[in-house]
This record gives C-alpha cells, structure tokens and sequence, in this order.
C-alpha cells in the first residue's frame, strides 16, 4: 500500500508493507456499509484489517480512531500499529496515544475502560476492537463514539470474538436487518483465513471443550445459562406464505405487539392447523392511526379468526376503534404473570418440536437472546437483554395462545 505525504516539500511516495488480505478481509472491505459489525473466529486476522482500514483513512488525510477494552490491549495495538506505519508517522505522543502523519491525518487510541471517553473528536472512521469485550459497549457506542461520526458522516467497524449474546451481538443483529440499511455484518470463523493450517483448526477442535471452540473458532454467538428458548433451529423450515393465502379452508390468527417509542410494532400470522407461522410484518416510528390501517389491511389480506392484542400498550380507546372496523380482537393483559404463561408456553412448543417458523433472521436472533431471570420475590421474569428488542417474540407468543395448545386463563 502506498501513501503520499502532503505538505511544503515535494510530493514524496512511500510503501507500507501490509499482509496480503485474505478472502473474508476482502469481503468486509468491499462489502462494508457505514455501520459495520465482524464477528471472526480467533487468528481470522481482524488486527490486520483494522490496520488496513485506518491507513485508509490515513491516506485521506482524515482523522480517526482506535478503541479497546482496556489500556493493556490498547497498548499492544499501539506499539504494533507504530511498527507497521512508522514511515508515514510525522509526530507521536505515546502518553496521549495520538499520531500525526505525513498526509494530515490524525489517529487517536482510547480505552474503553472510561465509555465516556473521546467526547468532542471529530473522526471519519473508528474501529472498535474486540467489541465484545467492551463492559459498556451500548454506553460507550451511543453516547460517546457514535456522536464522533457526525461531522464527518465517519463510518464504523466492530471487530471481535463473540463473547455470549451482549451488545455486540445487538449491533450484530442490527447489520443483518434489513430495515436498518446502514449496516452490515460478518461471521467469519478461523477456517476462512486461508494462513491457519485446517490441521490447526481440527487440533483445536478435538482440544477444546466444544463451547469454547465453536464461540473462538467458529465465532458463533452461544446462547447463555439464562435462555428461554431452545431447539429453534429445528424448527425452522421453508415456508411460502403465497401457498397457504392461496389455500382454502385454512384458519389463522394475528398476535399483535404495539410498539412504543423505538420498539417495533410486529404482527405474526399464524396458521393454526399447521402450526406454522406464515407471515411476519414490522415497522416502527409510525403513527397509531397509520398502524391501525395497516393491520386493518393485512386483515383484509388473511382474515384471521382472532387478532390478539396487547391491552396494555394501546389502550382501551384503540381497541375500541378496531372492534368498531369489524376486526375480531380479543385483548390481552400483560402482566408479569401472563406474560410468563405465554412465554412458557411458546418455548415448550419449541422443545417439543410442534411450531414451524421461517428462517427470518431478526426473529431467530430475538428468540436466541430471549432470557430470564429472577425477581426478588423469586418469580421469573422474562425479556430481551440490553440493546436488543423482543418484539418479535411477545408478538408470536401472543398469537400462541390461540393454537391448539393455548391456556385458557390467560385472557383477561
């Protein structure tokens, strides 16, 4: 890679020797939106393509950012970044972790350790190391990092080993959801860096426990101790919504969870002989008066025999106007309590194998990281971690309640 300095003294070109990238680099590169998450198995070379991508930014003459999860990885970073651009360096300050280069840009390293950190910067690309190690990633990302992208419409790289279901496999999630265009992610396990002997990887399979090697090696996201729902890749199958709106003599039922604020309001359709969810539609930052029309006109589309609708969130005026449309709603009244029985009742249907859904990504992702904990009176008490949302599962869990293996006592 070439850079040329800028300044007073005459045009000057020089090298910066970087290892060749690999496949799955090159995929991220020219793949990359503005918001972009890695999820890469451990020596997958994620140091190496961070490198890369700030000397972008430093050939630019742009100003950027390096951040870890704690001084001592930073310090590592830092004393091997010198080493690969020590060519292009015009000053460094090693107690400020801030280099100036040749071509006017300025790269700055922080620790995670404060989420506060960087308030005031101005950079056109950051890259967040090992993301999912950050202990206040949603902190630091929302009120510190993303702030300093503005200015410059900067993008953004989340590079990291997974580490459980956290923020970062929300901001995961997010870059493989489509309604969320500026973002984009990647799973890259070891095997996918063509520099790892496969021997390697199999010497690390039949040498670590196979929690350990598939969340390090094969970088997947391991469902923790807390998960509510199990055996859900089982039952996913394909399934063509136009063959059972073409079908005759089928029955459905909608389950309706509004949302509020930044959440989604989410409609599921379920066909209640098959016990297959046919259907799912969502959107957000809408007007009641517009999401009423749209679940009247999906109405008209399957015309279900019950709508289920979450009495608490909407109200009993809006319930009203829908029963006042002719649209079968039958309200129901979410309490700790009720919510449980719902929910226990759509994760058993997943043990037991008897629901069939789509292969929908926001929806797998949101029944994967769906968890439960205790109250202090020591009941359970469900929902969806930091970061994330859950309004597809209280929605489907809703429709539910209406299949052949509903309980009646949870409507009110």
């Amino acid at each position: 890679m070439s850079v040329l300095s800028k300044g007073k003294q005459k045009t000057k070109k020089i090298d910066i020797h970087l290892p060749a990238r690999h496949n799955g680099q090159l995929t991220v590169i020219r793949q990359a939106k503005r918001f972009n998450v890695l999820s890469c198995g451990r020596r997958w070379g994620k140091t190496t393509l961070g490198f890369d991508l700030i000397i972008q930014s430093i050939i630019d003459g742009k100003p950027c950012a390096w951040y870890a999860p704690s001084y001592r990885t930073l310090l590592d970073v830092w004393r091997e970044f010198t080493k690969v651009a020590k060519d292009i360096i015009e000053r460094s300050n090693a107690q400020e972790r801030r280099i100036e280069f040749i071509t006017g840009a300025v790269l700055e390293f922080w620790s995670l350790e404060d989420p506060d950190v960087s308030r005031g910067r101005k950079y056109a690309r950051v890259i967040v190391d090992e993301a999912a190690m950050v202990r206040h990633l949603e902190e630091a990302w929302t009120h510190a990092i993303r702030p300093t992208l503005a200015d410059y419409r900067g993008d953004a790289f989340f590079l990291s080993t997974p580490k459980g279901r956290n923020y970062f496999y929300a901001l995961w999630i997010m870059g493989k959801d489509k309604e969320y265009p500026e973002w984009r992610s990647w799973q890259m396990p070891t095997s996918s860096n063509p520099h790892i002997h496969e021997e390697e990887v199999e010497a690390m399979r039949d040498g670590l426990p196979e929690m350990v090697f598939n969340q390090e090696v094969l970088a997947e996201f391991l469902q923790d101790d807390g998960g509510v729902f199990r055996n859900i890749r089982n039952c996913v199958v394909d399934i063509d919504p136009q063959s059972y709106l073409n079908a005759e003599g089928r029955n459905y039922v909608f389950g309706v969870d509004w949302g509020k604020l930044n959440d989604w309001t989410v409609i599921t359709v379920v066909d209640l002989e098959d016990n297959a969810l046919v259907d799912l539609v969502r959107f957000n930052r809408i007007d009641y008066a517009v999401q009423v029309t749209k679940l009247e006109n999906l109405y008209n589309k399957w015309r279900p025999r019950i709508i289920v609708v979450e009495r608490n969130s909407i109200g009993e005026p809006l319930i009203e106007q829908l029963q006042r449309r002719g649209l079968p709603i039958r309200p129901f009244l979410t309490t700790n309590a009720s919510k449980g029985q719902a929910i226990e009742s759509l994760s058993l249907a997943f043990e037991q194998g008897i629901i069939r859904i789509p292969d929908d990504p926001v929806l797998l992702a949101e029944l994967s990281a769906y968890e439960t904990s205790r109250t202090s009176g020591g009941s359970f008490k469900y929902g969806a971690p930091s970061g994330m949302h859950d309004d597809c599962v209280m929605s489907l869990a809703l429709a539910w309640t209406q299949s052949g293996h509903r309980r009646s006592w949870l409507f009110n």
